[in-house]
């Protein structure tokens, strides 16, 4: 299987760069493809400008956007690594997605109905934040997150979701707590067939 790895994260000491290289260890163990695009290394351009507003409108994208998406056209699997931030993805994944997953390229209306063009790709998505699980789910935070991401960008694109891991309380992670995450992962990405191991 051929994964490409969309991470983002500034710091080389965080527990998401650390998910990041279990996950690419695991998959090189195994193995599978795998290309990682760092946003931050590779200084992705986040702002979507009128250029490229304009650009999208006529199926036209800068270079820089059409690199990336000749990655996700070469990608079985894309695999996103990145924190929650202020209930959200962090500004340059989110940049990302509004310059890369483009109209004509990741979806499209057909007479006013909107198609995934992204279908037969899988997804994995890993994701920490701050507070608890349980303060998410107390205040719905977690159903909207799920809308937010799960729904309203990665199926709304065709994507196939097969596991979106939520490792909660990471700014005072425990040792136990990391090393069962390190579980999770290696177990979610330690596999060579295609067919989903998530249902």
């Amino acid at each position: 299987m051929k994964n490409l790895i969309i991470y983002a994260h500034p710091n080389e000491s965080s527990l998401n760069h650390f998910f990041k290289n279990t996950i690419v260890e695991s998959l090189e163990k195994s193995g599978q493809e795998v290309v990682v695009r760092d946003l931050n290394k590779i200084d992705f351009n986040p702002v979507l400008s009128l250029q490229d507003m304009h650009g999208q409108r006529m199926g036209q994208v800068s270079e820089d956007v059409k690199t990336e998406q000749d990655f996700i056209c070469w990608a079985d699997r894309i695999v996103f690594v990145y924190p929650i931030w202020w209930t959200g993805m962090p500004a340059i994944m989110k940049g990302y997605i509004d310059r890369v997953f483009s109209y004509g390229f990741a979806y499209r209306y057909d007479q006013g109905v909107q198609k995934g063009l992204l279908t037969g790709k899988k997804t994995i998505i890993v994701n920490s934040h701050g507070k608890s699980n349980a303060e998410y789910e107390a205040i719905g935070m977690d159903k909207a997150l799920e809308l937010t991401s799960d729904i309203g960008i990665f199926k709304y694109c065709g994507l196939e979701i097969q596991k979106h891991f939520y490792f909660d309380k990471a700014d005072r992670a425990s040792a136990e707590s990391i090393s069962d995450w390190e579980k999770q992962i290696k177990t979610a990405f330690e596999y060579k067939d295609e067919i989903s191991v998530f249902g």
